[in-house]
Order: structure tokens, then sequence, then C-alpha cells
């Protein structure tokens, strides 16, 4: 055989092994497919900015997550993102850290503590409680005029994910407050796939080997990054780190692929405008801007 059909035959297969690996990629990553009543949701959830953690300043009186932080971004119309664990007696309520040292300064864990003693400890030195998730839900549902919506995270752990689905999304159904639901950890978004397919839901991600808090291992953290549990969860949106999004993932999975693009989180007017470039839904913090997007 001469060296020139040599030559086409290894590069015919070099080029099918990298329309292969595309393939596989595609296969992997890509979102579900959303009918019109989705998309209508969607189309409803996408005009508003998210406050991180409810409109909060952890030096005031109205800390992260607090029902101070969520009464002033509902006031100003914003939308808040939030986060939900499981308490031991099993009652979502709404903190961001599973471990209780930073926001209460004590040891402990909520998903080991009731909702009775979580109810005794103050957030950031403030006067506010942990709020059950059920309140958080009442203050946005009792505001006046139309209720902004609400990003709800599910925080798993102990192999709580079911149970904490389970009542989150009883809540949920319970009030009338529109609203999304994100998590880092796949088998919510399975749960939810599963049982809730009306429910649109978010993949979490960042690049983990970038962030000098992810404890995942080398191998967990690079396929988190690139989206692969997306073939499990098969989400509607993405909802990545903002100084990440040029990862190939998100790229290829909020381009080519259709997944709508999420962007955590957004802390100037500059950063705001280049996610609104990118027609990202933005969850912000750190400034006040606009609670409508154009």
């Amino acid at each position: 055989m001469s060296k020139g059909k040599t030559a086409l035959k290894v590069s015919a297969a070099t080029v099918a092994g990298s329309v292969g690996v595309a393939a596989a990629a595609c296969a992997l990553i890509a979102p579900r497919h959303r009918n019109a009543r989705l998309r209508q949701r969607w189309e409803a959830l996408s005009v508003y900015r998210y406050a991180h953690r409810g409109l909060h300043d952890n030096d005031s009186p109205a800390p992260e997550n607090s029902l101070a932080a969520f009464r002033r971004a509902r006031d100003l119309g914003y939308g808040s993102e939030l986060d939900v664990h499981l308490s031991a007696d099993g009652v979502p309520v709404v903190i961001h850290d599973s471990k209780l040292e930073r926001a209460c300064g004590v040891e402990g864990q909520v998903e080991c503590l009731t909702v009775e003693q979580l109810q005794q400890l103050r957030l950031f030195g403030s006067e506010e409680r942990i709020p059950l998730f059920a309140d958080v839900l009442e203050l946005y549902e009792a505001g006046e005029g139309t209720c902004p919506p609400l990003v709800v995270e599910l925080k798993t752990a102990k192999n709580n994910y079911a149970e904490l689905c389970e009542k989150t999304m009883a809540l949920l159904d319970a009030h009338e407050v529109p609203y999304c639901v994100e998590s880092f950890d796949p088998r919510v978004l399975l749960w939810l796939r599963r049982n809730r397919r009306d429910v649109i839901r978010g993949q979490l991600s960042e690049h983990f080997r970038r962030d000098e808090g992810s404890d995942l291992g080398f191998v967990r953290a690079s396929l988190g990054a690139a989206l692969v549990s997306n073939v499990v969860g098969r989400p509607d949106f993405v909802a990545y780190r903002f100084e990440h999004r040029h990862h190939p993932a998100v790229l290829l999975a909020c381009g080519p692929l259709g997944a709508w693009r999420v962007y955590w989180t957004v802390g100037n007017r500059d950063d705001l405008h280049r996610a609104d470039l990118s027609d990202a839904v933005s969850i912000f913090e750190g400034f006040s801007p606009e609670p409508m997007r154009a």
C-alpha cells in the first residue's frame, strides 16, 4: 500500500474518531427536550434577576438566607436564590452551609439537629434565625403585586436526596410562588426527572479544579466541570460559576445544544452586562441592579 493511501486512511480514521468523540460529548451533556409549556414558564422566570441568598449583608440585620434578606429582595422586585437543607427531624430549612460554624458560630451540622435546636441559633450575630423553607414561601407569597420567583438549590447530605426532594416539592406545591430547582447533586435532577417532569430543573457546576475550596478528587472534579452528569439528570438549564463560563462544556451545552444559561455569582455591573450579552439569567450579590432584565 502506498504511503499516500495509508495517510488518507489514517486521516479518515482520525476524523471519524473526532466526530465520534464530539457526538458522544453531545449525547452526554445535552439538556432534555423542553415542550412549549416549559419554555413559556422559563420565559417568565428568566426576566428576573436573582439576589444570591436574598438581598443580604452579613454585617447588617439582614444576613444571607434570612427572612430579612428575602423580604428586602421581594420588596424591591427581585427573585431570590436560596439553599434548602433537611433538619434531623425532616423539615426543610434555609441555610447555605451544612456545617454551622460560619453562619452561627457553633459546631454542628444542620442535618444532625432538629428544627427546635436550629431555631435557637442566630445568623451572623444578628437577631435573625435559620428560617423554615415554608416561612420563606409564605413571605414571598404575601408580597404586594406580582410574586417574584425563587431559584431553589437543594443541598443534600447523608444520602437524604429523595426525602429532601419530596418534602421540598410538597411545600412548593402548597404555595403560589414561581420557582425552578437546581442542585450540584445529579441525583436531585434524576429524582425530578422521574417524579416531577413538570419542574424546571438545573445542574449547578463550576470548574472545580480552579476552586481552592473544592474537596473533590481529580476525576470527580473533571467530570463534574464537564457536565457529564447531565446524562443522568437531563437538566433544562446549567447554572455555572460566572468566572468559569468559558469552559468548553458550558459553551457546548448552552450553545448548540440549547440548555438555558444561569450564572452565579455576578458581583458588579460590568459582569452583569457581560451576562446579559450571553442571554444568561444572573444570580447577583454585592450590588443592586435593576430587578428585571431589559
